[in-house]
């Protein structure tokens, strides 16, 4: 049940201004490594809300000395914004992060509408980083304009991070944890159509490298093609998702057939039409189970790949050689009865009418960061499918974003308390 104070904030969140917000951000096309313009927008937003803002230069030198660090893009500038409200006093404090990086539209001809400007229609909004998390973060910093709005004291703090780089591998959160920002619970605003997600499966980028032997390819039969011998190991892998996904099974993951895939993404062999391809280069994503040891999980692929080259004479000799590269998002976790899961579950309740849903992510997130390198615990929540994200036409619903707003809201006023209006 909602109090007066509740109800009072909930009446000072502006819907239509966030819309117009997140359209406004989805016009910046922040791509990896092209964050600064949309960070300078979101600590504008930030001060135009009467949060106190926290605005600095990523160090990449020093963070790339940290053992949590990783990435696919070599940076050479960004920024880390983090707006405040609430102070310390007796409450719990709590951060509520987003990310501003988005991934390549694609080819713009296979979109509906433009991906580079937010459009509503249909009673969805439209656009790259709708889902992804732009339309999250949005809903984020609504709600703690909505508690300024309505006069409330927080009892603690409320932390709202907008970092980068979350698409490959994490440095804006790992950046804002190393600055000082921790706190006793944290939101990561990603799309999980609305369910709590106390846990968040791993992905680790992977390259493989399969030699060959050259020649002309009217002599075929005495080169080695890399392309055929690619061929059983991904066989492998294959059969390893399967074996791995058999064995590891998880209630909160057990709306899935595959929680934890290995994804070839990208193969490139060869140079010329006519000759046998000497080399070729795979990369993909490698899921990880939850309470499943990076180091171990990595071993198993390394040992699958080794065990199918000992079966092939060339590959025996000449074996395919494994990197880690760009994104290694280890896996985390908090329990399902941890006060967070609780409070935000209940908080949905009281918006929604209807029961939370408590269920486990597969993909990667900066879950693991604040967990594992700030001590906080933390959990996923926010509006959009991820399922729509990453693909043309992406977009999240108004319902969605309504809905979540108001969620988010609730849960700051209970989990930081508050004591009355100013």
């Amino acid at each position: 049940m909602r109090d007066a104070i509740e109800q009072r904030v909930l009446d000072a969140i502006d819907v239509e201004g966030m819309l117009q917000c997140l359209c406004q951000l989805v016009a910046i096309p922040s791509l990896s490594g092209q964050e600064t313009a949309a960070q300078e927008h979101v600590a504008h937003q930030m001060e135009q809300c009467g949060l106190a803002v926290d605005i600095w230069d990523l160090d990449f030198a020093r963070l790339r000395q940290h053992p949590a660090f990783s990435a696919e893009f070599e940076r050479k500038h960004g920024l880390g914004v983090v707006g405040r409200i609430g102070e310390d006093d007796g409450g719990r404090s709590l951060i509520f992060n987003g990310h501003v990086d988005v991934v390549p539209a694609g080819d713009e001809a296979n979109w509906r509408y433009s991906p580079w400007q937010g459009t509503i229609a249909e009673g969805r909004v439209y656009g790259r980083g709708t889902a992804d998390m732009k339309g999250g973060l949005c809903c984020a910093i609504w709600a703690s304009r909505a508690l300024r709005e309505a006069g409330v004291r927080l009892k603690g703090r409320l932390l709202i991070e907008s970092v980068i780089g979350e698409e490959d591998g994490g440095v804006g959160t790992l950046a804002a944890v190393l600055r000082g920002y921790r706190a006793d619970g944290a939101v990561v605003v990603e799309p999980t159509e609305l369910m709590v997600a106390p846990a968040q499966a791993g992905a680790l980028n992977f390259r493989v490298t399969v030699p060959g032997r050259s020649a002309h390819g009217s002599m075929r039969e005495e080169g080695i093609s890399a392309i055929e011998k690619f061929i059983p190991i991904y066989q492998a892998l294959m059969a390893l998702e399967r074996e791995r996904n058999q064995r590891m099974r998880d209630a909160l993951y057990a709306r899935y057939q595959l929680p934890h895939a290995i994804c070839v993404g990208t193969v490139r062999a060869g140079d010329w039409a006519s000759s046998v391809p000497e080399s070729l280069t795979f990369e993909g994503r490698y899921g990880v189970a939850v309470d499943e040891d990076v180091a171990y999980a990595r071993r198993c692929f390394e040992e699958a790949i080794a065990h199918a080259a000992q079966a092939d004479p060339w590959l025996r000799d000449h074996p395919p050689q494994v990197e880690w590269w760009g994104g290694q998002f280890a896996p985390a976790s908090i329990p399902t009865d941890h006060l967070l899961v609780e409070t935000l579950s209940s908080a949905y309740s009281d918006i929604s009418g209807a029961a939370a849903r408590v269920a486990g992510m597969t993909y990667g997130a900066d879950m693991r960061l604040l967990i594992g390198e700030g001590r906080t615990p933390t959990v996923l929540f926010g509006p959009g499918d991820v399922r729509k994200a990453h693909q043309p036409d992406e977009f999240v619903t108004v319902a969605d974003l309504t809905t979540a707003v108001r969620t988010l809201a609730l849960v700051a006023l209970r989990f930081c308390g508050y004591e009355g209006v100013l």
